[in-house]
C-alpha cells in the first residue's frame, strides 16, 4: 500500500521583472534554500516587447537550482500565472517526493513514477492530486520593488489577493508572507509576517513606492533564513511544551 506522510509544503514566489544587480548570486542562494526543503520559484514580469535574454536566463537559473518553476510573463496575464505556478509547484514537489517513497518501497534508484504501469501511475497520481488539496502551504512572496516595477505594483497585488482567494478554497492550512526587495532602508524588507489571508494587501500596497537596485540574491538568502527561524520557533515551543507536561506546571 503507498503511504505519504502528510507535511507542510514550503515555497518562495520571486516576482521581479529584471536581473539582480547587487548581494550574492540568486542562483546560489536558490540551491541552499532548496537544500532547506524550500522550493524556488520564479516569476518575471515583462513588458509588451521587451523580453531580455540576461533576465530571462537568471530567472530560469533561479527557478531550476532552487528546484522550482519559473514563467516569463506579460503583465496582463500576471494573474492567472501567479496560480499556475503556485499550483504546478506544489504537484512537483510531491511528485519529487512521491518518487523518493517509491525508490525506498521498491528498493532501486532507478525506481520513477514515469516507470510504473499506467494503472499504478494513476493511482499515485491521485494520491499527489489529493495531497496537493490537503498540504500544508507557506508560501514566502518575494516582491521585487526596483524602479522599473513600479507601474506593475497594482497587478502584482491584485495578482496576490487572487491567489490568496484561490487557495482558501485547499482543504490545507496556508500561510503567507511577504518581503520586497530593496526595502526602505536595507536590501530585504519583511512587509507582511505570517497569515493565513492576504486580504490586509489591498491597504498596503497603494502606499509602496518603487525605487533603487535589485537585491534578488539578499531577498532569497533572507527569505530562508525566515523560514529556518519559523522552525526554530515552532521547535522550542514544542519543547517549551514538553518540559511544562513532564515538571507537571
Amino acid at each position: 500500500m503507498f503511504f505519504m506522510k502528510k507535511g507542510t509544503l514550503k515555497q518562495m514566489l520571486v516576482i521581479t521583472d529584471g536581473g539582480s544587480n547587487t548581494g550574492e548570486d540568486p542562483i546560489a542562494m536558490a540551491a541552499l534554500a532548496k537544500e532547506q526543503g524550500i522550493s524556488v520559484n520564479v516569476i518575471g514580469v515583462m513588458e509588451e516587447d521587451t523580453i531580455d535574454e540576461q533576465s530571462t536566463n537568471e530567472i530560469e537559473g533561479i527557478a531550476m537550482s532552487g528546484g522550482g518553476v519559473s514563467q516569463i510573463v506579460y503583465v496582463k496575464q500576471l494573474s492567472q500565472t501567479v496560480q499556475m505556478v503556485t499550483r504546478q509547484a506544489m504537484t512537483q514537489t510531491l511528485q519529487g517526493v512521491v518518487n523518493k517513497e517509491l525508490q525506498q518501497i521498491l528498493g532501486s534508484s532507478n525506481s520513477r513514477l514515469e516507470e510504473l504501469s499506467p494503472e499504478k501511475r494513476g493511482e499515485i497520481m491521485e494520491v499527489v492530486d489529493e495531497l496537493g488539496e490537503t498540504v500544508d502551504l507557506e508560501i514566502l512572496i518575494l516582491v521585487d520593488m526596483s524602479g522599473s516595477m513600479k507601474n506593475k505594483l497594482p497587478t502584482v497585488k491584485e495578482s496576490l489577493l487572487d491567489l490568496s482567494l484561490s487557495l482558501n478554497a485547499r482543504m490545507g492550512h496556508n500561510q503567507f508572507s511577504i518581503f520586497l526587495f530593496p526595502g526602505k532602508k536595507k536590501d530585504v524588507e519583511k512587509l507582511m509576517d505570517w497569515n493565513p489571508r492576504l486580504e490586509s494587501l489591498s491597504t498596503i500596497f497603494p502606499k509602496l513606492t518603487a525605487g533603487g537596485i535589485t537585491p534578488t540574491g539578499p531577498a532569497i538568502k533572507e527569505a530562508t533564513h525566515y523560514f529556518t527561524k519559523k522552525r526554530s520557533l515552532r521547535g522550542l515551543l514544542k519543547n517549551n511544551e514538553q518540559y511544562i507536561e513532564e515538571s507537571g506546571m
